[in-house]
């Protein structure tokens, strides 16, 4: 495999094994030069931790791009994942848009809701952003929950294949060219996560933990691009992300005192060994 650099951009949360905390580790794990934007710092995640800092990084993002711009630097691949605002979305968009090499895949893990909700910070007007971004994405990574707000379809607790169908051809319509929807369960036992591309549906469906973990989205998201930049097809990053995820849960359980995220860490090896 060619050494290849690429960008992920979400903030930094200091402690909780998430964003940037997980992109950075499972990234270069995976044998990638994996270069950094912050667009947040925070002492803590947010769920959970009370009096948490927060240090808002927009305005540094236009900054920092005009200097990469002036040294010619380029990714091979630019994958996002939280971001605090819509305008931090505009600065991203942009980011997509022009600093990719000719053959640039963008991954856009829409992070801003699960379980039904919006997380706390978000609205209307973010959806309508992150809507936007969608049509930047070579590849659209959203739970079930984000989906149907992407979509603007109605959030249900249980479904059928219909109305995942449903789903995905109209976060088609958005513009990304394929989308690999996360959390898809259809029995209570079991969930998965399906690929969908070209208009055709592929299910890769695994047992369910029921005890989850904060983080396992950016877990995922991060699993699935560093085995899709090892060349990897679609529907097998996408099997090989589930698989880490589960793992990193598995080796979780049991222990009160981890609350916070996901032992992602104890897995790394299990992750570089599906990469060969």
């Amino acid at each position: 495999m060619a050494y290849k650099k690429i960008l992920t951009i979400q903030d930094i949360s200091c402690v909780g094994q998430c964003s940037l905390t997980v992109a950075l580790p499972i990234l270069s794990a995976c044998g990638l030069e994996t270069c950094i934007l912050p667009s947040a710092v925070l002492s803590t995640h947010t769920a959970g931790f009370d009096g948490f800092t927060f240090r808002d990084l927009t305005d540094d993002m236009p900054e920092i791009q005009k200097h990469w711009q002036k040294e010619n630097i380029k990714f091979k691949a630019i994958y996002t994942g939280y971001l605090g605002s819509v305008k931090q979305v505009g600065y991203v968009q942009n980011i997509l848009d022009t600093m990719g090499t000719d053959d640039c895949v963008r991954i856009v893990d829409p992070a801003m809701a699960d379980n039904g909700k919006l997380y706390p910070i978000f609205h209307d007007e973010y959806v309508a952003a992150m809507r936007g971004l969608c049509a930047s994405a070579d590849i659209l990574i959203p739970n079930i929950t984000e989906a149907c707000f992407l979509a603007n379809v109605e959030y249900r607790e249980s479904y059928d294949e219909s109305y995942v169908k449903e789903l995905l051809d109209k976060l088609a319509k958005l513009g990304a060219k394929t989308i690999v929807l996360t959390g898809v369960g259809y029995v209570p036992e079991n969930t998965g996560v399906i690929v969908y591309e070209n208009g055709s549906i592929r299910y890769y469906e695994h047992k369910k933990i029921s005890k989850g973990c904060h983080g396992t989205g950016d877990i995922y998201a991060s699993a699935f691009t560093g085995a899709l930049m090892n060349d990897k097809d679609i529907f097998e990053a996408a099997k090989i992300a589930a698989d880490y995820t589960v793992k990193c849960i598995v080796n979780t359980q049991g222990d009160a005192d981890h609350w916070y995220g996901a032992k992602f860490e104890t897995a790394l090896r299990d992750l570089m060994d599906m990469l060969v």
